[in-house]
């Protein structure tokens, strides 16, 4: 019968589906991975990654938390994180990530001059993500938080693909043309199998530091109603805050160099609900 046939032609699919995908292989001494993504770029993902992955730390001292940059043309780890230099190679040639404020860092930024430009096909840039994921060593991690490239394309599928993936965090401006793409970026991680964690709605309200007055620069909840469309929990507000962009570029992330502040207290918290919403890890 037809129905039959366009059953077996199904398992067939699935079958083609399932050989071609690489196996996904953990990254060894990692228990879970958090990628912190965006659809588009300029909306603050990369100060939002550093700043979890140092809450991920600061709310439990017992924890590992490592940091990996697989931005291959905009790396920019190294500045937010004040490190520099190459990493050392361990017996194995497996590259020693950098580390500051107790974060474990590996950046392509660190293997190229500062100023230089990546100017690589696909390829390449393949080949670099599989160096960082494969050739470091980690030691004993917690928990890995990867700074995603903005967008939606092989270097996303490549990491969602190559290993396990504990969740996905989606970083967003209230701003219709952001909001489109962080949509993009959502549906991707639910077609690879990777579990979103929810939403974090960034540069949400610009408070005046002389009179106090509040403005939605970016308009006000689009990323609360993003969430609601999705069917996704919003992590946390961020709001437009100078001391936010002055610390990052100044290498001293507001998480460390501002603790009791509203926006190491907004990092703080979202890093609480991550928590709350990753798998229980392996023993």
């Amino acid at each position: 019968s037809s129905s039959s046939g366009d059953e077996a032609l199904r398992d067939r699919r699935a079958r083609i589906l399932s050989r071609g995908l690489p196996k996904q292989k953990p990254i060894e001494g990692v228990k879970q991975v958090v990628v912190v993504a965006s659809g588009k770029g300029g909306v603050g993902k990369s100060t939002t990654a550093v700043n979890i992955a140092l809450a991920l730390a600061a709310n439990d001292s017992t924890k590992e938390v490592g940091l990996l940059d697989a931005d291959i043309y905009g790396p920019s780890i190294p500045k937010m994180m004040n490190l520099k230099g190459n990493p050392e190679l361990t017996p194995k040639n497996l590259m020693r990530p950098l580390k500051n404020y107790g974060i474990a860092c590996m950046s392509m930024g660190f293997l190229i001059e500062e100023t230089a430009p990546v100017v690589w096909r696909g390829l390449m840039v393949m080949s670099a993500v599989e160096k960082l994921l494969r050739q470091v060593d980690w030691g004993q991690l917690d928990y890995l938080v990867i700074d995603m490239p903005p967008g939606t394309g092989d270097v996303q599928l490549s990491v969602s693909q190559n290993i396990p993936i504990a969740g996905a965090v989606i970083v967003s401006t209230p701003q219709d043309v952001a909001l489109l793409d962080a949509h993009k970026g959502a549906e991707m991680f639910r077609k690879v199998h990777v579990p979103v964690l929810g939403l974090v709605q960034n540069m949400s309200v610009f408070q005046c530091p002389k009179c106090k007055h509040e403005t939605h620069i970016f308009g006000a909840d689009g990323v609360r109603d993003l969430a609601k469309t999705l069917g996704l929990d919003i992590l946390g507000d961020v709001p437009l805050h100078v001391n936010i962009r002055e610390t990052c570029d100044s290498g001293q992330p507001v998480v460390i160099s501002q603790p009791q502040s509203d926006a190491a207290k907004a990092y703080l918290k979202i890093a609480m609900e991550i928590l709350r919403r990753l798998p229980v890890p392996p023993a």
